[in-house]
């Protein structure tokens, strides 16, 4: 019997996305082929990865970073439009995988993003890879927005956070899987995390003051709360992120209810924060480990 074929279509959801390896490994050691990714912000960056062949690669470098050198990788400006610029970063996974046209790609690829101020969705299914995933995954109030020729781009997520509209009409795999990185509560999943070899005490000690200012202010991104705090008003930010994650959670309904798909694998928002990349391999493991639990079940209903 030959390989059963996967269209994957992956979610926006910040560090949560690294939960989008663990997926993608856990499905082709299943022995699943993947003949199609669409993804979004997050999902768009693991992607695309992936259908570079570079996967691998890619985990072993954010698995091994640790707080301070996801810190170091944050070049903060003053910017109303965004507190990251994003260079620091993509001139890092520049060096890690070559960038590519999205038509050569070894796995056919596409991505969202928003044209602003249109407000209109973009599809980026040609042209630069690198240029298409820095669209895709440029967060409102987090990364500045994505300018390519003359046109500037925002996050995905705002309007089709999981882009299920993007899937392939032809050569479509004979399964459609569905990764949210955005589901409730209930999908939170407890996993022991590994223990640095860095000392925390050691490493924070190279941490300049105003990055800790950064962290404060917009400590949202960097830790995600998994017991529910006590209501204590939000300053016009939060009010802001608040709003748009409600926005995204109420289009993630609307699209799941609208689109088929075979199986959805959920990712608890409060899993990890927008910007927790130091905690990759934990997500990694959460993300094979809800694979393996989905399949298992797919497979038991298909007996």
């Amino acid at each position: 019997m030959g390989k059963k074929t996967v269209s994957l279509v992956l979610s926006s959801g910040g560090a949560r996305g690294m939960a989008h390896i663990g997926v993608i490994e856990a499905l082709e050691e299943a022995g699943y082929e993947i003949v199609s990714i669409s993804g979004c912000s997050a999902g768009a960056l693991v992607g695309g990865i992936h259908a570079t062949g570079n996967l691998q690669k890619f985990k072993n470098w954010i698995c091994n970073l640790d707080k301070i050198d996801v810190f170091s990788l944050m070049d903060f400006t003053l910017s109303s439009k965004g507190f990251i610029k994003g260079d620091k970063v993509f001139n890092e996974l520049k060096k890690l995988v070559k960038d590519c046209q999205i038509e050569d790609l070894k796995i056919p690829f596409n991505c969202t993003a928003v044209e602003i101020p249109h407000g209109k969705e973009k599809i980026f299914e040609k042209g630069m890879l690198f240029d298409a995933i820095r669209a895709s995954v440029s967060i409102p109030t987090v990364l500045t927005p994505a300018r390519i020729k003359e046109r500037e781009y925002i996050d995905g997520g705002i309007l089709n956070p999981i882009p299920l509209s993007l899937l392939p009409k032809r050569n479509r795999g004979e399964l459609t899987f569905a990764v949210d990185l955005n589901g409730p509560k209930e999908a939170f999943v407890k996993v022991e995390p590994e223990t640095s070899d860095k000392k925390e005490s050691e490493s924070l000690i190279k941490v300049p003051q105003w990055m800790k200012d950064y962290k404060s202010k917009f400590s949202k991104y960097f830790e995600a709360e998994e017991k529910e705090e006590k209501h204590k008003g939000m300053s016009s930010v939060e009010l802001l992120n608040y709003s748009f994650d409600l926005l995204q959670d109420k289009l993630s309904s609307i699209v799941l209810e609208k689109h088929e798909v075979d199986v959805l694998i959920e990712i608890a928002r409060t899993q990890a924060g927008t910007l927790e990349f130091h905690r990759a391999a934990e997500l990694v493991e959460i993300g094979r480990k809800k694979t393996e639990e989905a399949l298992k079940k797919l497979e038991d209903g298909n007996k």
